[in-house]
């Protein structure tokens, strides 16, 4: 069997990928090893930008449909101190905060409905071919394509695909990566985790006193920085747990519902449906790609469930290597273009570990350690409520970029990370927050599926400029006069390149616009590519 991109792993993103692919016209092979979907409660906080990406998929009204939890329906949280039922608690985790500067809202619903939406929508696509119950065995990269091998899980029956290029979303301990010997970095925090998902309706009760909330977070002293996390999985009583557990604990010499009641701080009745263990660990692969090989998701990082990055920088690094590898199959994208998918998303991820996961462990760990209300009460309140009033910036600040890119057009001591400040302004290797042109008109439904050009001052010597450009190279390019609309003002810019995914390539003046340059640029072919 051949195709243009043979993807391992049919969890969320590598049909994600194929989705987007297919999209472009690329044609692909999901391999997963399962027959069925996992029905495990993981990935539920889904952010705005992935509500983007389930926009251009043509599933947002299909994501809303599968979802347990109404719209109308809490979208935040709520931290605790000790127990999920303690007199110190504050708003916590609140996507809506952020929504202005996206073209879609947040979605919750847990991983596996998720993956049922992405599936039926890939089943429409003739460019994808699904096969389910068939394991990776190998790849042979060659200087012009990829041999993938894979073994049929009951028979053992072997089949070879073909393809330009592998994509592996396969989880943390992905195949893919150890065949293509990519290395990674891990990060251990030598701390077993129980994942519990249970039905209860004394814990819905109890916790109605927080009005419509969906995810609760307990800082504990005991657990030394590392959350206990509770969340709904619908409005009937069903909820999932994470929390840290004794090293060598089991399902049978652990008595979890004593563990429950600790957490939540009451007795409550508890029917468990699923308890299971992992391992808190942080990796990032060293490289996310290699030759025609590539990893996406779990695959190329790994970490705790803390703050929902997980699906949705998945998700991310799906869309952001799918318009790279079509560009080079289409024959447009430059030498250096696939080699900017890991240097623009390993460094995201890096500040995500750093500026985000790991500076809350340290953080609550070091809050907890500081403050205690047993032995200073007025102390302890004061630092909970200056926590309170500061504690957004999980949301508010995670703002992923590719200020320092290779293919982008900015600043040369730019650097790419996941912090900043969300705004209007247009920023070189920013995502664009897509502003309303007029009523219900909105700006993201005018951008192409390649690039696109927005004009912002009507003038047509820029506009010919990068039709011409884009057309010499093979390059899809969009233009959009917008110099009615008043954009400029609030963009601070004359002119803005969109990338296909979104995020600027390049903005700036006419002055300044030199279109083969940075069309050169944007495509990755620079340097001894020219």
């Amino acid at each position: 069997m051949q195709a243009d991109v043979v993807i391992i792993g049919g969890g969320p993103v590598g049909v994600g990928l194929a989705i987007d692919l297919a999209i472009n016209g690329v044609s692909s092979v999901v391999v997963e090893r399962h027959e069925t979907i996992q029905k495990i409660p993981k990935g539920q906080n889904l952010t705005p930008r992935t509500g983007e990406h389930f926009r251009r998929w043509g599933v947002t009204e299909a994501i809303r449909a599968a979802s347990p939890i109404p719209r109308n329906y809490g979208s935040g949280g709520i931290a605790t101190y000790g127990t999920f039922l303690s007199d110190y608690h504050y708003e916590w985790f609140n996507r809506a905060k952020i929504i202005d500067y996206y073209a879609a809202t947040n979605e919750r619903l847990p991983q596996y409905k998720t993956e049922s939406v992405l599936r039926a929508r890939a089943a429409e696509f003739d460019q994808i071919t699904f096969l389910t119950g068939w394991n990776f065995q190998s790849a042979e990269a060659h200087t012009d394509g990829v041999i993938v091998t894979i073994a049929e899980t009951h028979n053992k029956q072997i089949r070879q695909l073909s393809a330009a290029y592998l994509g592996g979303c396969d989880g943390a301990r992905s195949q893919v990566r150890e065949a293509a010997g990519i290395s990674q970095t891990t990060d251990p925090h030598d701390r077993l985790m129980a994942l519990l998902v249970f039905n209860s309706s004394q814990l819905d009760k109890k916790l109605s006193v927080y009005g419509d909330k969906t995810i609760f977070n307990a800082i504990n002293p005991d657990m030394k920085g590392y959350w206990q996390f509770l969340g709904r999985v619908d409005l009937e009583g069903n909820w999932f747990f994470h929390a840290p557990v004794p090293a060598g604990t089991t399902r049978d010499n652990f008595d979890f519902h004593a563990f429950l009641e600790k957490a939540v701080g009451a007795q409550i009745d508890v029917d468990f449906e699923y308890v299971g263990f992992w391992e808190l660990r942080l990796s990032l692969a060293d490289n996310y790609g290699k030759g025609r090989i590539f990893i996406a998701g779990d695959a190329a990082h790994s970490h705790p469930p803390y703050g929902g990055y997980g699906v949705n920088t998945g998700f991310e690094d799906a869309r952001n290597l799918s318009w790279k590898l079509t560009a080079c199959l289409q024959g447009w994208g430059g030498t250096h273009l696939l080699a900017s998918y890991s240097a623009e998303r390993h460094p995201v991820f890096a500040s995500t570990r750093d500026d985000f996961i790991l500076k809350s462990i340290i953080e609550d760990r070091e809050f907890t350690e500081a403050y205690n209300p047993e032995k200073d009460l007025k102390a302890f309140e004061n630092a909970w409520a200056q926590r309170a009033a500061g504690d957004d910036s999980m949301v508010t600040q995670y703002l992923p970029h590719y200020a320092g890119s290779p293919i982008v057009c900015g600043q040369p001591e730019a650097r790419s990370g996941a912090t900043g400040k969300h705004g209007f302004v247009a920023q070189a290797g920013h995502h664009l927050s897509p502003l309303p042109l007029s009523g219900d008109d909105e700006l993201w439904d005018h951008l192409g599926a390649g690039f696109t050009l927005m004009n912002l001052t009507g003038d047509t010597i820029l506009t010919e400029a990068f039709s011409s450009a884009a057309a010499a190279r093979g390059a899809p390019l969009k233009t959009l006069d917008l110099a009615k609309t008043g954009l400029s003002d609030s963009y601070k810019a004359e002119a803005i390149l969109v990338r296909p995914d979104h995020f600027i390539a390049w903005t700036g003046s006419h002055a300044d616009a030199d279109a083969a340059r940075i069309l050169d640029h944007a495509i990755g072919k620079f340097g001894d590519d020219q």
